[in-house]
């Protein structure tokens, strides 16, 4: 499952998001989203988890806790929604 996780402290570290979620469970991907020119973090990020039921433990065990002061959310992606994918191609 894949997992969001924003409000993310600009200075936290792929390694942190690591240690935090590996707690619950088995990690497949970590990314964190970067600014491409200064290479500072924009406070959100994804963590790719392979089991659903760790997943599900992880989103509700940490949804809306604080780290280094600010109150992270951490909740399922949505996969997109069918038929709205490229719909200005068709122009």
């Amino acid at each position: 499952m894949k997992i969001y996780v924003g409000n993310l402290p600009h200075g936290v570290e792929e390694d942190e998001l690591r240690g935090i979620f590996s707690e619950y469970g088995e990690i497949a991907s970590i990314s964190l989203i970067k600014d491409r020119f200064s290479g500072q973090s924009k406070g959100f990020g994804f963590v790719d988890m392979p089991n659903n039921s760790e997943a599900d433990k992880v989103i509700k065990s940490l949804n809306k806790t604080t780290m280094q002061g600010r109150t992270i959310k951490v909740n399922q992606v949505e996969p997109p929604k069918k038929g709205r994918k490229n719909a200005r191609r068709g122009r």
